[in-house]
């Protein structure tokens, strides 16, 4: 039995790489044609020149406000709910519509594992013929349905649990004896500590794909010690599966159908391998194509490929959110003002601005990076804090490399008791 899901795992990087910049170009291509966002956003674009990393990182990220601000107004305007994203139309192409907070709605295409995630649980271990527990919500938003989907792909049999219940839900374990789960991993432990205490037996369940939530490494060695091997996976409502683990467990491997960069939070420029920032994503998906979707997670790209053999790039996981947006004096600063200071001076190679001191007593300083320390070259930039601010900083040099690789533009240091 092969331990991987496809072929297309184990190919070589440059393979990877020509061939999904090969279909990057026909995507952009089918956006602007299929896309009427897309055709906006877009315009003026050559499609046939965006078959590289560097031609992609001149298109403009969407992110999810904005994404959601376009859906808006298009619904107030009588128009497509999608606000135009989406290339499927209400009928055999399209399965499933569902509505994530805000509302944002995203369609599901009628193709099998729309999502992607046979992938994840083909690496968590599951195989043809088990029968998966999934506990993830089954009420609007897609979560059910992107891992009972890769359930169907992988050739499992699939219990819709749903979420809550937690009686009737080891009802149903201790009856169906279940091989696998998934679902949060909150909820798992919740059902193992319930299982323990009432003496019921399912021991059957022995492997768990996870996700919604962080699962911290001392949580996955809890599950462990319960003779349960569990799996993170990186998924969202826009573009279903991202990344996922492996047995080797060291990052998560990208999956085939997408594109990642990692870019300076508040702006779209990739930043250096291995350092943090958020993660963009290009969807190879036609149904809906997003292309340079910001996710507002943060993330870093690891060197080397996965021990097992996945040759697909790898990421830490979840480093946090990339929104650092702060309210200083009684104004909004955002991680994008901090970048357009910075580009103002090609000297300064990294900035971070700190916010401390106690209520009513806001004090801001921007720590840069750089190796000139002139007095000019502060007075300068403290003239460009308050221009593009409206506020009032003290400037920093320090030294290159000295800053946190944690992606955070913006560190709230400030006293609230």
């Amino acid at each position: 039995m092969t331990q991987f899901f496809d072929a297309l795992e184990t190919r070589s990087p440059d393979e990877r790489e020509a061939a999904q910049m090969a279909a990057l170009s026909v995507q952009i291509a089918h956006a602007q044609a299929n896309s009427p966002a897309f055709a906006e956003l877009l315009k003026g674009v050559d499609a046939a020149g965006v078959n590289s990393r560097e031609a992609l990182a001149r298109l403009p990220v969407i992110r999810k406000h904005e994404l959601l601000d376009k859906q808006k107004a298009s619904r107030t305007a009588g128009g497509d709910a999608f606000g135009g994203f989406s290339t499927l139309l209400r009928g055999p192409a399209m399965s499933r519509v569902f509505a994530s907070p805000g509302p944002i709605y995203e369609p599901e295409g009628a193709s099998k594992d729309y999502w992607r995630a046979g992938r994840a649980l083909y690496a968590a271990g599951f195989r043809a013929g088990e029968l998966v527990h999934n506990s993830f919500s089954y009420h609007m938003t897609p979560g059910a349905f992107i891992l009972e989907s890769g359930a169907h792909a992988v050739g499992c049999t699939v219990f819709p649990a749903g979420t809550g219940q937690t009686e009737q839900q080891l009802d149903a374990m201790l009856a169906l004896q279940p091989d696998g789960y998934t679902g949060t991993p909150s909820f798992l432990r919740i059902l193992l500590e319930k299982a323990a205490e009432s003496g019921a037996d399912i021991r059957s369940l022995t492997k768990a794909s996870v996700g919604g939530e962080a699962c911290p490494p001392s949580l996955t060695a809890w599950f462990k010690e319960q003779s349960v091997d569990v799996y993170q996976t990186y998924a969202t409502a826009d573009l279903g599966l991202v990344a996922y683990e492996t047995r080797a467990r060291q990052g998560l491997v990208l999956e085939e159908g997408v594109i990642v960069e990692i870019v300076r939070p508040g702006t779209g420029d990739p930043v250096p391998e291995g350092e943090v920032g958020e993660l963009v994503v290009t969807s190879l998906n036609p149904a809906y194509p997003l292309i340079r979707f910001g996710t507002g997670d943060l993330s870093a790209i690891l060197s080397g490929t996965c021990p097992t053999g996945r040759t697909a790039p790898r990421i830490k996981g979840w480093m946090g959110r990339a929104d650092q947006t702060t309210k200083i004096k009684g104004m909004f600063v955002h991680a994008s003002q901090v970048a357009e200071i910075v580009r103002r001076f090609p000297q300064v190679q990294k900035a971070r601005l700190v916010v401390s001191g106690e209520m009513a007593n806001d004090r801001m300083n921007l720590l840069v990076e750089t190796t000139d320390t002139t007095d000019g070259l502060r007075a300068q930039l403290e003239a460009a804090v308050r221009e593009v601010t409206k506020l009032r900083g003290e400037i920093q040099v320090v030294s290159p490399g000295s800053l946190p690789n944690d992606g955070k533009v913006i560190e709230d240091a400030r006293s609230y008791q």
